[in-house]
């Protein structure tokens, strides 16, 4: 095997744990706001707006019926609300209600004061982060178009 096979593979598995990892600490962020990382994505989908719950699912890779029960349960608790969509009757625009846009401020803080801290722990900066990012975009192109 190759020496760039061999490092593609243990990139790929350290890629996978570090998900699994950070998406574990988000949990343990959200909770601590008595949410769930599942609610804190929809909310963050809609920080830049309303959208529709299809919408906000290809945002996120997900299927509209996961993000729908995600979007009932923040209508129910007042962090969301309903806006009448111009474009489509059935399918109503949802929007953040000040009450969401506070709860995800208030991840967004705690999540930036855990990552700051794990940042400097491990002693990685900005330069770093962004070649990692540069590689990890690159074999994103790549596999995205297979026509090579």
């Amino acid at each position: 095997m190759s020496e760039s096979l061999e490092a593609y593979r243990l990139l790929i598995a350290d890629v996978y744990e570090l998900a699994g990892l950070s998406r574990r600490t988000s949990e343990d962020l959200a909770r601590a706001s008595g949410q769930t990382a599942a609610r804190w994505h929809v909310l963050s989908v809609l920080s830049d707006g309303a959208r529709t719950v299809p919408s906000a699912a290809r945002r996120l890779g997900l299927a509209p019926q996961s993000v729908q029960r995600v979007v009932n349960d923040l209508l129910a608790d007042g962090q969301v609300e309903t806006r009448s969509n111009p474009d489509h009757a059935r399918s109503p625009l949802i929007a953040l209600t000040d009450q969401g846009r506070h709860t995800l401020d208030e991840l967004f803080a705690r999540s930036d004061r855990d990552r700051t801290e794990l940042l400097h722990h491990a002693a990685v900066d900005a330069p770093s982060l962004r070649q990692a990012g540069e590689v990890i975009r690159a074999l994103l192109h790549a596999l995205r178009d297979r026509d090579y």
